[in-house]
């Protein structure tokens, strides 16, 4: 006999029950959409930092601009968290935020471009 994923108690009913309670089934998905709306806006305001830093540093109205890496890691800026990636013909990454785009260089250098 199985026991219910919340409370550890028996489960009576179909072999394929996993609650024992329509109290539990709830508890358990309340639970579960919590901690993935926490994580999702974790992880958005890591973007929007991102976003506002490579903002920052590419100023008003360039298009473009090298920074050293360090600048932006001085800053606080996740290099792992952006939106997507594209590789171009000459295999070189640029990491998107929304429309602000990055591209790292061998010699330590970050260049922000504007799409």
């Amino acid at each position: 006999m199985k026991n219910c994923k919340v409370c550890e108690k028996p489960i009576k009913g179909r072999s394929d029950k996993i609650f024992c309670s329509i109290e539990c089934k709830n508890y358990y998905h309340k639970k579960l959409r919590f901690a993935t709306k926490m994580a999702a806006k974790q992880i958005d305001g890591y973007l929007k930092r991102n976003y506002k830093i490579l903002l920052e540093l590419l100023g008003g109205n360039k298009i473009q601009v090298k920074v050293y890496r360090n600048q932006l890691s001085q800053k606080g800026f996740r290099f792992q968290y952006h939106t997507h990636f594209y590789i171009n013909s000459k295999n070189k990454m640029y990491h998107y935020l929304y429309d602000l785009a990055w591209m790292e260089f061998s010699d330590d250098e970050v260049l922000i471009i504007r799409h």
